[in-house]
């Protein structure tokens, strides 16, 4: 189980050939930094003492009465920074330095992407550019100030949409016209090979923990794992230690206004070929999540390929779905969890109501910190109604 899901993951690059020395040169570093014991141990202790991982794996017991089930919580929001994105930006980063490089670009959404990678070229005395859609600089801008005070040099992108897609474009483009001195820390698994099999493998740590955890806690595995899916970092690294395990159901759970699994079709996208939301006459199609970090019309390969295998499961939440589900989290469990985590929330709420009283992991990949203003927005505007 999962073949499909890694032979799309290293699918054809469908980029521009001036790139190909650039990705070959990644992937061969890539090869080399995860093959050498000595910065394999410095990554650990960068991820234990300056991350604080490992993270718990928290039982929700109150959440658990309210939604009938016996729910685990990834607690990746405990993360300092905030979310899971420190685990891939601090490795990569220390890739870079490993390869010699000393300038890092990065796109960014909800901005916690560009929060965790400049907070880790500061620890690793690196320049940074981070390239945001003027929507995400505005509907995230207390992320855009953290950018900033960690050094980082924020670049508000006003093409198209104005928000992550039109992020990731940016940072290619400059990226085609700078490869040879930069270094492109992509944020999910998302875009040409070897990245999404990089970032996979830097989240691979969430699920490797989980499995642990889990396993001394309860002693057997959970019935199903619920984490959110924009590009699908948080996911793939806690689905990673699980997908062999057929009793296992692994569901992602989009919104339903950018669910490119849900209702998609295949391709192609960044350097990548995979589910996309497209419109009738294949152009891609506008999105819109309540989430920054979920508002992405397309997915990861390797989820896009355990979607084929019938593997993973999806579930597409609205704005009212997430949104109540991370007010009972907040009011039943006392954690503010970020919107992107709710949908995830919301989506085992979902699954509890038709399978009570099973054993759940919902990956909670972020704080909700960052979202107060869209969340008070949301709540104004209903009572307004």
């Amino acid at each position: 189980m999962g073949d499909l899901a890694l032979e799309m993951e290293k699918n054809i690059t469908y980029l521009t050939p001036l790139l190909d020395n650039a990705l070959k040169n990644l992937e061969k570093g890539f090869n080399q930094f995860i093959s050498d014991p000595t910065e394999v141990k410095k990554l650990s202790c960068l991820l234990k003492d300056f991350a604080g991982r490992e993270t718990a794996l928290h039982e929700a017991k109150n959440l658990g009465k309210l939604y009938k089930g016996k729910i685990f919580l990834k607690r990746e929001d405990l993360v300092h920074g905030g979310a899971h994105k420190l685990n891939n930006a601090i490795a990569q980063c220390s890739l870079a330095k490993f390869m010699g490089i000393k300038n890092v670009i990065a796109e960014t959404g909800a901005g916690q992407h560009g929060v965790a990678t400049a907070m880790a070229c500061a620890n690793l005395k690196l320049s940074l550019q981070v390239f945001q859609g003027e929507i995400d600089v505005q509907r995230q801008y207390l992320n855009a100030l953290r950018m900033k005070l960690f050094g980082a040099h924020l670049i508000p992108v006003t093409d198209g949409s104005k928000k992550l897609k039109e992020a990731v474009n940016a940072a290619m483009r400059f990226w085609v016209a700078n490869y040879q001195d930069h270094f492109y820390c992509l944020g999910s698994i998302v875009g040409p090979h070897p990245y999404p099999s990089i970032v996979r493998h830097f989240q691979k740590v969430i699920g490797n923990e989980s499995r642990k955890q889990i396993l001394e806690k309860t002693s057997f595995l959970p019935s199903a794992i619920f984490a959110c899916i924009g590009g699908g970092s948080n996911a793939a690294g806690i689905f990673s230690a699980f997908v062999s395990d057929e009793s296992v159901k692994l569901v992602g759970c989009e919104a339903a206004g950018a669910a490119s699994l849900s209702h998609g079709a295949m391709g192609v996208l960044h350097g990548m070929e995979t589910f996309i939301l497209q419109t009738s006459n294949r152009q891609i199609a506008e999105t819109h999540s309540i989430s920054a970090g979920l508002d992405y019309p397309a997915v990861g390969p390797w989820l896009a390929g355990l979607k084929q295998e019938n593997r993973l499961q999806t579930q597409a939440i609205l704005d009212e779905e997430c949104i109540q589900s991370l007010n009972e989290l907040a009011t039943e469990e006392g954690i503010l969890c970020a919107l992107e985590s709710a949908h995830a929330v919301a989506g085992a709420k979902k699954y509890l109501a038709n399978n009570p009283g099973e054993t759940i992991i919902i990956c909670l990949s972020g704080r909700g910190d960052k979202d107060l203003d869209t969340i008070s927005n949301f709540k104004n505007k209903s009572e307004l109604k």
